[in-house]
């Protein structure tokens, strides 16, 4: 059984930083693929980033985190990271792991249609 748990959200304030954790088990982590989606009310789900399985690290951002946002995996551990700097209070949502069988399309690494593993969130809230 595939499990996915987030940790590290919680409240910051705008221009800081939060780091979220996701450990995986129940599966071959190290040939998933990964990534985080975020979820704010009223708003449908969208992919934040994704990190590949190889050594190639191919990692995929969208547009609004570009430069503030960092994903990094840990394949010895089944850990996946979420360095979040220079918070905005845009990104308030919830926060979601997501894993899925490679391969995933570069085209579709960041839509949640893709994934068929998720974590059960972690709540990310910015004040400004």
């Amino acid at each position: 059984q595939v499990q996915l748990v987030e940790s590290g959200g919680g409240s910051g304030q705008a221009g800081g930083s939060l780091r979220l954790s996701c450990k995986g088990s129940g599966y071959t982590y190290r040939r998933a693929y990964m990534a985080w989606f975020r979820q704010a009310p009223g708003k449908e789900r969208e992919g934040v980033a994704g990190a590949n399985s190889d050594s190639s690290e191919s990692y995929t951002y969208a547009d609004s985190v570009k430069g503030r946002f960092t994903i990094a995996r840990d394949n010895a551990n089944n850990a996946l990271y979420l360095e979040m700097n220079r918070l905005t209070t845009e990104d308030t949502a919830m926060y979601y792991c997501a894993a899925e069988s490679p391969p995933v399309p570069s085209v579709v690494r960041l839509r949640p249609s893709a994934y068929t593993y998720w974590g059960q969130g972690t709540q990310v809230t910015v004040s400004s």
